[in-house]
């Protein structure tokens, strides 16, 4: 759904800054029987979500009537901020598109680097404005939720110490990490001295002009030649082309090398006035220009220069072209030392002053060359000077873009950036991950009237649709608007098998509903339970309903006629990972009749992960380190080696309280696999997964829901 367009009359008291600006939005609402919660009502274009092909789920339709706890925050970023692409170029967010390539940054074992990463969604936005300037003069326009990695890891422009708004925020002299780009040169185009620089740089530094004469007996001829050979073909094809502009045509060919050497290929003519022309506008001129310098850098960079181990070095043997070269740098105030002569007769100039000298030099002198830029594999280190000196409110609403990426980050002038972590299956709401998260559920009026329409078309093939996958349909707001009755009814009416994964109790109410549809078409339910622990399971999951009462509507399922399965996540380490606690934990389950139980370990994705740790400070500091080793950087799985032992802890247990699926009478013929079953039931059990594996949307992820919602 888009969050603009028509407005259908809104309750001004009701609604949050934004919303009324939503497709659809009929009204925003309060009532006394959900204190604390607002549900904004909207007419939905759509009901059955097609999961993407390329999407790991092992189902291909979904129907969510709710979204209420998507960790719906909105990192926003202005248009005009710099976006570091994967050939180490800079581009302006506006400009870029869903699956360009950009740098991102991964965690290692020992320290951060620069990745390789893609745009995996992109959309606008509208927010109020804020500056943070950095020491270095950098200067990033971004909403209050926007998050940056600094010294002190992953803070938001804006928060507060305690309240609704507590959350990590920069301070001054928070020190962000990258490079900055409060130096970089300006973006315009490059003008005619820059070219005249470029050439002179390029042809001088590994071209050829020579003329000759060849005496045969007869006469004497001249020969005039111009020649420049390259691996390269992106300054090859831009020397071309600035030749062109000055009238010089050249033909092109391959270029013999050495056995063993990168193929080559020649830029050439033979022409007696182009030749002439190329040595009159290679000449150094007397007076240069800062265009002209700059110029000279990228075309002296592409020829001869380097950028190996992080180290930018420009070779030459010519003493004026090195003394042109350094020039050059003194002009632009690089750190430059020209290296003792090599045997060879060779010179390096190095530049020095880490990622945030070689950043700027690239913007200045803009080599063509891509190889030479890149990042990717090198470490993210600080050498600029990133301390944020001030953090302006604009004043101002002004249009901004969100995107997300692979990494879940991205450098934006010059800085790590978090993206939005919301999932590319969503449109992104303007609610914080805080307490919106459970107060601010958006409502899809006329969910089952769009579902029945979609469902008569005669292309729809009664394809097994989810529910349960993105947002719980049994969450609380079902309580007051029972959309799932409507929904149940118009999938058995149209013969469409459906599966539902709640944590919500509230299924109950519906069981005579389900027997009846079961009798049409299949219909499989599951049962999610994470926490048994009551004081720990109101701690993390406050105002979901309990193991119990979860239990019980498992027993009640169960009398109904239905083979529940329970899924047994997250599994979280050293909370809820003893033999005690899951031995209890399957005995429970048993008691109440599941059929099988499907467990996982804790999965934490962007968002999720940041809530989670700042639940864990506050009720359990003494595990903040081992989740830290668990999960660093931006990991969002356990490691193998946890999840092996986790198996092994779980399938014997599995077996010993009958929950590893071996009971059921549709379970495969055979000697089981070791721990198949255990991780993973069969597709009666779960109604319409087309494939054994755990459906990806109900990895364990964890959330402050007041309403029993997987996410």
């Amino acid at each position: 759904m888009r969050w603009q367009g028509q407005q259908l009359g809104v309750d001004d008291t009701a609604a949050l800054p934004g919303m009324e600006r939503m497709d659809g939005l009929v009204r925003s609402v309060t009532t006394p029987e959900f204190a604390g919660m607002t549900f904004h009502e909207v007419l939905c274009k759509s009901a059955l979500n097609r999961v993407p092909g390329v999407s790991a789920m092992p189902f291909d339709w979904t129907v969510n009537p709710y979204r209420g706890c998507t960790h719906a925050c909105s990192y926003c970023l202005s248009p005009d901020t710099l976006i570091l692409r994967a050939d180490g170029r800079h581009v302006p967010l506006s400009e870029l598109r869903v699956g360009d390539e950009i740098i991102g940054t991964e965690q290692g074992p020992t320290y951060r680097h620069y990745a390789r990463t893609t745009v995996l969604a992109k959309w606008a936005t509208r927010k109020r404005a804020h500056r943070v300037t950095l020491a270095d003069g950098t200067e990033i326009v971004a909403s209050e939720d926007h998050r940056f990695l600094s010294n002190r890891g992953w803070k938001s422009v804006r928060g507060a110490m305690s309240g609704r708004e507590r959350r990590p925020h920069l301070t001054l002299m928070n020190r962000l990490q990258g490079f900055g780009t409060g130096h970089r040169a300006d973006s315009s185009g490059p003008g005619p001295d820059w070219k005249r620089g470029y050439l002179t740089g390029m042809i001088r530094g590994d071209g050829m002009v020579f003329h000759k004469s060849y005496d045969d007996g007869r006469r004497v001829r001249l020969v005039h030649r111009f020649r420049l050979a390259l691996a390269d073909r992106e300054a090859l094809d831009l020397t071309r082309a600035f030749l062109e502009e000055i009238d010089v045509p050249t033909m092109v060919r391959p270029f013999a090398v050495r056995p063993g050497r990168k193929p080559m290929t020649a830029l050439h003519t033979a022409r007696r006035d182009a030749v002439a022309r190329v040595e009159e506008f290679i000449t150094v001129p007397p007076d240069r220009s800062m265009d002209w310098l700059a110029g000279f850098l990228g075309g002296i960079f592409d020829a001869e220069g380097a950028h190996s181990g992080g180290i930018v070095r420009i070779s030459n043997s010519n003493t004026e072209l090195l003394d042109l070269t350094e020039q050059a740098m003194r002009a632009f105030r690089f750190d430059a030392v020209r290296e003792p002569t090599r045997p060879n007769g060779v010179v390096y100039i190095r530049l020095r002053g880490g990622h945030a000298a070689r950043d700027r030099f690239f913007s200045v002198a803009r080599p063509a060359i891509t190889r030479k830029l890149d990042l990717i594999g090198r470490a993210v280190k600080t050498s600029s000077d990133l301390r944020v000196i001030s953090i302006d409110d604009l004043g101002h609403e002004i249009d901004m873009i969100d995107i997300t990426t692979g990494t879940g980050d991205f450098i934006a002038n010059g800085v790590v950036s978090h993206n939005c972590f919301a999932r590319k299956t969503h449109e992104y709401l303007d609610l914080d991950y805080g307490a919106d998260f459970d107060s601010q559920i958006v409502v899809k009026v006329n969910v089952a009237e769009v579902l029945r329409t979609e469902l008569q078309r005669g292309s729809w093939s009664r394809e097994p649709v989810m529910l349960g996958t993105n947002t719980d349909p049994y969450q609380r707001a079902e309580g007051r608007y029972r959309l799932m009755p409507e929904i149940i009814g118009a999938l058995t009416e149209n013969r469409t098998p459906f599966s539902i994964l709640t944590k919500g109790t509230l299924l109950r109410r519906d069981l005579p509903l389900l027997t009846d549809a079961a009798r049409e078409v299949k219909v499989s339910l599951a049962m999610s339970i994470a926490v048994f622990d009551d004081a720990l399971q109101h701690s993390i999951e406050p105002g979901t309903p309990s193991a119990e009462a979860r239990l019980e509507t498992v027993r009640a399922a169960t009398a109904a006629g239905f083979r529940v399965t329970v899924f047994l996540m997250p599994i979280m380490p050293h909370l809820t990972d003893s033999v005690a606690a899951l031995d209890d934990a399957l005995a429970r389950i048993r008691a109440a009749g599941a059929a099988r139980v499907v467990y996982g370990a804790l999965h934490l994705r962007p968002g999720a992960k940041q809530w989670f740790l700042q639940w864990l400070e506050r009720e359990h500091p003494h595990l903040v380190s081992s989740y830290r080793g668990l999960y660093p950087g931006v990991s969002v799985s356990a490691p193998k080696a946890y999840r092996t032992w986790l198996g092994k802890r779980m399938r014997p247990l599995l077996r010993m309280h009958r929950l590893d699926g071996w009971d059921e009478d549709d379970h495969p013929r055979g000697r089981p696999q070791p721990g198949l079953a255990a991780r993973t039931p069969p597709v009666s059990s779960l109604g319409p997964l087309r494939s054994t594996g755990v459906p990806a949307s109900v990895r364990p992820r964890v959330a402050p829901a007041s309403e029993p919602t997987l996410f």
